[in-house]
């Protein structure tokens, strides 16, 4: 697959070390289509058989990590008319690109600048770091667009920030989680100056990068398989609930909502 909105760039940092991936629809919106979501899946198949690369930036624009699905995307509205079967397929495309971050042997660095939402946010949590720049933000809108939170990413967003603030961020769904506060719940690592997330994941990646790489990888190893023993316990059900949540009233209200720019008023149903 040709790939149109993500880049690699391999051999750099300590011994050449250090790969970035930036993801980047030149648009500073960053929006997940399933063109995009295919290409940042497939990109972690660079890195299989990779034993020269120790770790992976992931990035986006100088403006955006990623704005989370793309409701505007033809593909993704097709869903809707869909076979419940076929629909449920398709939905299992943002979990699988996610779990393919989470499986990567090297260690994985989010470079965050702007807005990070929705499934920006669930691919962001799939890394093992995330820096961002003291402007960012991150939102977790699917509550309030009538869906449930899916991708796999609670389990892992409650092995970062523990029950409560996962309920918060999860249920108060319009509300903006800013850099400092995302710090604060442990949402993410370090807060650096607007522009500089980048720099200092690279700073951070090439401290990694003069370790020894097999015992590096052995011990992300160990310490993942430990930390997401239940996830899939967890989250084996969040295609089925996410397509039984887009057969609501509610679903129809809240995404409307979102397209007229207006509050949604949801009944229950």
């Amino acid at each position: 697959m040709e790939r149109r909105f993500v880049t690699v760039e391999k051999g750099l940092g300590p011994q050449g070390r250090i790969a970035v991936v930036r993801f980047d629809r030149g648009d500073d919106i960053n929006a997940l289509s399933g063109q995009a979501m295919r290409e940042l899946r497939d990109v972690t198949r660079d890195f299989e058989d990779d034993l020269e690369t120790s770790v992976v930036i992931l990035t986006g624009s100088a403006k955006a990590f990623s704005a989370g699905f793309d409701l505007k995307d033809p593909e993704g509205r097709q869903r809707d008319a869909l076979p419940i079967g076929e629909r449920i397929h398709r939905q299992r495309l943002g979990p699988r690109m996610c779990r393919a971050w989470q499986d990567l042997d090297q260690v994985t660095i989010a470079a965050i600048e702007g807005h990070c939402i929705g499934g920006g946010a669930a691919l962001v949590v799939s890394l093992d770091f995330r820096f961002c720049g003291k402007s960012a933000h991150f939102r977790i809108p699917e509550v309030e667009l009538g869906m449930n939170m899916s991708w796999g990413s609670i389990p892992r967003m409650l092995a970062l920030m523990g029950p409560a603030r996962t309920k918060q961020a999860v249920i108060l769904a319009s509300d903006r989680i800013g850099a400092a506060e995302a710090l604060d719940w442990r949402l993410v690592e370090k807060v650096v100056d607007d522009g500089q997330a980048l720099a200092a994941s690279m700073a951070f990646a090439e401290r990694i990068a003069m370790q020894p790489p097999i015992p590096v990888r052995m011990s992300k190893a160990s310490v993942n398989r430990l930390a997401h023993a239940l996830d899939d316990l967890a989250a084996h059900m969040d295609a089925d609930q996410n397509v039984l949540t887009g057969l609501t009233e509610d679903y129809r209200e809240g995404t409307s909502a979102f397209r007229e720019k207006r509050k949604p008023v949801f009944k229950g149903r």
